[in-house]
């Protein structure tokens, strides 16, 4: 996560976002850093939208280690814009295309390097601040819905559906034939309806608000928030507890005998599939089946309010940063 030193291939500067420790969002700072000519196997994009995640915070928090050697930290994994330059040996892609990259090294900035195998042309359905929050929480959509074996025909308890991952989640389920209920607080429920989903508050009761919907019982369960009443209420419903599966219940998860993916102790971070499902994401919003949505944009200078946004927990989709 460390900006490499300059060399004599600096060619121009970019405003980035560096931590300049470890903290909380006040030691997120906006600074003038060079930018090299792209080489062999990498592209040089102008930001117009880098996506917020949470394992930004993550990183600059300390909650993956504090190695000092680490700061100043560069921050942002996923980014949309424009090509302005390729490397010698990049045909993939040419100056000018509108793309999204992801994984991304240090996105929150005016322009970043990134290597050509990880930038894919933007779905001309999605505006660059919808773009650039696709693909981190698709993957992880995409993830629990091969975890829990989901096809045409069953019903899926989605936990969060009104959250940024559970967005994604449910419109991958609806498109694979499934049916879906999904908790998210009432203000969302016209939404989710609008898609395709049967919503139900969270809360006391939930077990059986979920009961008499599908009075025939329940296939799997997607957790993406982790609470106590997401995992009870997936294992009193859910008959085999292999079709379960969560990227939050980090410490109940293991000794329920449900699936925990991610990048938790002991999870199955799911690399590779996260990476094929870049493909499947990016064509599905193509063809207008998956959509993004963005809570809120703030300026770059402004890194430090968006953070505390986030940390707020009130985000009800992503939040982008816009150089």
């Amino acid at each position: 996560m460390t900006e490499a030193a300059a060399s004599s291939q600096a060619v121009s500067s970019s405003q980035a976002v560096v931590a300049t420790e470890f903290g909380g969002p006040d030691v997120l700072t906006l600074v003038d850093l060079p930018i090299r000519v792209p080489s062999n196997g990498e592209v040089l994009l102008e930001v117009r939208a880098a996506a917020v995640n949470r394992a930004d915070v993550k990183f600059y928090s300390g909650a993956f280690g504090t190695d000092p050697c680490s700061v100043p930290m560069r921050l942002g994994l996923e980014v949309s814009g424009v090509v302005a330059a390729v490397g010698p040996d990049v045909s993939t892609v040419s100056v000018g295309d509108e793309v999204v990259a992801q994984p991304v090294n240090g996105g929150y900035a005016e322009r970043v390097l990134v290597a050509a195998d990880d930038v894919f042309p933007k779905p001309p359905t999605l505006s660059f601040e919808q773009a650039s929050g696709l693909l981190m929480v698709g993957g992880a959509a995409a993830h629990l819905v091969a975890a829990a074996g989901v096809g045409p025909g069953d019903t899926v308890l989605v936990h969060g559906a009104g959250g940024g991952v559970g967005q994604v989640v449910v419109q991958l389920l609806l498109a694979r034939g499934a049916r879906v209920i999904g908790t998210a607080s009432p203000r969302r429920h016209d939404d989710l309806r609008a898609q395709g989903v049967e919503p139900v508050a969270y809360g006391e009761g939930l077990a059986d608000r979920v009961r008499a919907l599908a009075p025939d019982g329940v296939d799997a369960a997607l957790d993406t928030v982790g609470t106590d009443e997401a995992v009870d209420v997936s294992v009193e419903l859910v008959a085999d507890r292999s079709r379960i599966a969560t990227i939050a219940a980090f410490d109940r998860a293991p000794g329920l005998g449900i699936k925990l993916l991610g990048n938790g102790k002991g999870a199955d971070p799911g690399d590779a599939l996260r990476a094929a499902s870049r493909h499947e994401l990016l064509e599905l919003a193509r063809q207008g089946k998956l959509d993004v949505v963005v809570d809120r944009t703030y300026p770059l200078a402004d890194v430090r309010a968006a953070h505390d946004y986030v940390l707020s927990g009130h985000a009800s989709g992503k939040v982008v940063l816009i150089p």
